[in-house]
């Protein structure tokens, strides 16, 4: 491979177009961000049973999460150690008492160890034993969990899954807070969604403040029309006009909604849209959570000011509207994104319908919202590719923001610190490989 100059690649304010179009960078970033660092695998509700299993890909490697019969949760390879085949072949299902290989019936319990070989006696004098790790399916060198939020990581070292949250945990926090009772459930509908572009596009996209009130214009002004209309006629309009309709704010009120950006490249954005209505759904349930938690607890969680929260390099969370976002990468130009909707749990159902509409209207594959989104990073991607310039700026702002702690705050709610900080955390992940590559050679 060609050295990398990770310092001419990526500049305090620009970075070259290849970091988005190159397969080798891509294949590093698979094997030295994706498949080291806590990824996320689901929901404990996605795995509810003994043998319910979800499967997935932790950067290239696929994976199946399953509930054991001690009901913890394992992550295990999903590929079977006699001759490769992947044990499980849906996204989800349940596989009873343990796992059966579809080729030649080797069986596993739910941890993965080897339960029955099929005319075992045919490997005797082999170096092949059933008490052989190799025998076994493999386990994910790190498992653990956050208020019911599921991650792996491949890699036997690094920091701990809190460490690596760090303050970007209030994602966690902000949707389950609220809930009554603190939990929440999967909704077992997944929009899957496959853009045609790097998957930094999305990370950079989600707390770009500038692009909405452009990019979603046509349906941001259409959507605000309709809703003035309906409050015309009717006094009111349903909260879902607004969802659209805040799209068309206008350049000085994005500017003024700020960004934090914390270590490993995650992020906020803070709250602009006002997803507090005072009709008696709204009502009902602030009730709830004022008997559940007390006046001053649930109006704390209820004024937390966030829209998303970043999980960098791989999700995005809007906690007020229980949706989570998930990246699995494809390749340099290809990225599928996996979007859930939770429950609350005890929560109205009216409050679920609110949420629901938020999924439907701006983050399903049928939405204008995504599909302006989608149609702008395809056309990047296109660009980077071509001979029309060697750079992607990141100028704006540049020296505006305030840093404390290693955390930046934007002090224009459009500057590109989003970006600038994201790449400060892809050299740290890139680095290390980098330098060992230079020193082997």
């Amino acid at each position: 491979m060609t050295a990398i100059d990770l310092d001419h690649l990526v500049q305090p304010d620009r970075v070259h177009r290849s970091v988005y179009t190159d397969q080798a960078l891509f294949d590093l970033e698979m094997e030295h961000m994706f498949e080291k660092t806590w990824v996320y695998c689901g929901h404990e509700s996605q795995v509810k049973a003994m043998g319910d299993y979800h499967t997935l890909h932790i950067g290239r490697q696929p994976m199946v999460m399953v509930r054991d019969r001690d009901q913890s949760i394992r992550v295990l390879y999903n590929r079977c150690p006699h001759r490769g085949v992947q044990l499980c072949g849906t996204h989800s299902g349940n596989t009873g008492s343990g796992f059966v290989c579809p080729y030649h019936a080797w069986s596993f319990h739910l941890n993965g160890q080897v339960r029955a070989i099929p005319l075992a006696k045919g490997y005797d004098g082999t170096r092949l034993k059933l008490d052989d790790p190799q025998a076994s399916m493999v386990p994910a060198a790190r498992v653990d969990s956050y208020r019911g939020f599921v991650f792996a990581s491949l890699s036997a070292e690094g920091p701990s899954l809190l460490e690596f949250l760090g303050e970007a945990k209030v994602a966690f926090d902000d949707m389950c807070d609220r809930s009554p009772v603190g939990e929440v459930e999967v909704v077992p509908v997944c929009h899957r969604v496959v853009q045609h572009s790097n998957w930094k596009f999305f990370m950079e996209n989600q707390l770009d403040a500038l692009h909405p009130s452009v990019t979603h214009q046509s349906t941001g002004v259409s959507a605000r029309r309709i809703e003035e209309r309906v409050k015309k006629s009717q006094g009111s309009a349903p909260l879902y006009f607004h969802y659209l309709s805040t799209f068309a704010s206008s350049f000085d009120q994005w500017d003024s909604v700020q960004t934090v950006n914390f270590p490993y490249g995650h992020g906020i954005l803070k709250a602009y849209m006002g997803l507090r209505p005072t009709d008696p759904d709204t009502v009902e349930y602030e009730g709830l959570l004022k008997k559940a938690y007390g006046e001053e607890k649930a109006e704390e969680y209820l004024s937390r000011s966030i829209h998303h929260v970043l999980i960098y390099p791989y999700l995005s969370v809007q906690s007020p509207l229980q949706q989570l976002r998930c990246l699995r990468p494809i390749g340099p130009d290809k990225t599928l994104s996996e979007i859930w909707h939770f429950r609350l749990k005890g929560a109205p159902e009216a409050i679920y319908r609110r949420a629901l509409w938020y999924f439907n209207l701006v983050n399903s594959p049928a939405t204008m919202i995504n599909a302006d989104d989608l149609e702008n990073w395809t056309r990047g991607q296109w660009g980077l590719q071509s001979k029309g310039g060697e750079w992607v700026s990141f100028h704006r702002n540049m020296g505006g923001d305030t840093e404390t702690n290693g955390v930046s705050y934007s002090n224009n709610g459009t500057s590109e610190v989003v970006m600038r900080n994201q790449f400060k955390a892809w050299q740290a992940y890139i680095r290390p490989a980098v330098q060992a590559a230079v020193s082997i050679a």
